[in-house]
């Protein structure tokens, strides 16, 4: 595997740190190649700015239209092309941070704010029908990602009926609107419960786990969305009324 592991810790000595080199240096035993985005070591700046496309600050910023133009003339900043590099040459993408708010650290946000500009990782259309390439298809088809996620809740009260909500639900943003937006196969997340008060038994078992887990990435069976094209949506990319029927939620967009 190529593997792309995009880190959003700010602490590198904590258990996600810990895990993050573990889990690094096993991929790397085991012959695969690891490039890194270590996102706060970086300083990477997660704003989106008129700058990253070279745009004219007299004139009116329209995101979409500006950063495909600046993607499609080479024109985008340097360190956002520095990213969609190592995205071009990973198979895998491995995408570790802790759930903060229900949600993505905001410097995590930000990456895929700057780096999934439209031209880069959407914006395709399929030359004979016209309609838009995403939900399975799109210019990052071929890839599998990974979200490795720690929690500070308890794995009770982060399942179906607790009172954090489900877990794959409250990652569908990333899962769904993200990697498989973008045609990335997403896997089912990595989580690591009660991270916050995890012993050091605790975190010798995560991170044995973690291990086998990402040595498996190749073998292991995605999360099956629907594909938008594939015919279980209108052309109004409503879910066909015969498909899970009576039913509403996220859940229909899975072909259990």
């Amino acid at each position: 595997m190529k593997v792309l592991w995009v880190f959003a810790h700010p602490e590198p000595r904590s258990l996600n740190g810990s895990l993050r080199d573990a889990g690094v240096a096993a991929l790397r035993e085991h012959g695969h190649e690891v490039r890194e985005s270590d996102l706060y070591a970086m300083g990477w700046d997660p704003v989106v700015r008129g700058s990253d496309y070279g745009h004219d600050p007299a004139e009116r910023l329209l995101v979409g239209e500006a950063s495909e133009r600046a993607a499609r003339e080479g024109r985008l900043s340097p360190d956002v092309r520095a990213e969609q590099e190592k995205l071009t040459w990973a198979d895998t993408v491995v995408v570790q941070f802790p759930l903060w708010w229900y949600g993505l650290p905001a410097m995590l946000k930000g990456w895929f704010d700057r780096v999934f500009v439209k031209g880069f990782a959407f914006g395709l259309h399929d030359p004979d029908t016209g309609r838009a390439l995403r939900y399975g298809e799109g210019p990052l088809e071929g890839r599998r990602a990974l979200p490795v996620v720690t929690v500070g809740a308890r794995e009770s009260s982060i399942g179906p009926r607790g009172v954090s909500g489900d877990l794959e639900e409250l990652l569908f943003p990333l899962t769904h609107g993200t990697f498989w937006y973008t045609g990335m196969a997403a896997l089912p997340p990595f989580p690591v419960y009660a991270a916050d008060r995890a012993s050091a038994e605790d975190a010798e078992r995560e991170t044995k786990a973690l291990v086998e887990r990402v040595l498996s990435i190749p073998d292991a069976e995605p999360l099956p969305f629907r594909r938008q094209n594939g015919g279980d949506y209108d052309d109004d990319l409503v879910l066909r009324p015969e498909l899970a029927p009576g039913r509403t939620g996220l859940d229909v967009h899975l072909d259990r």
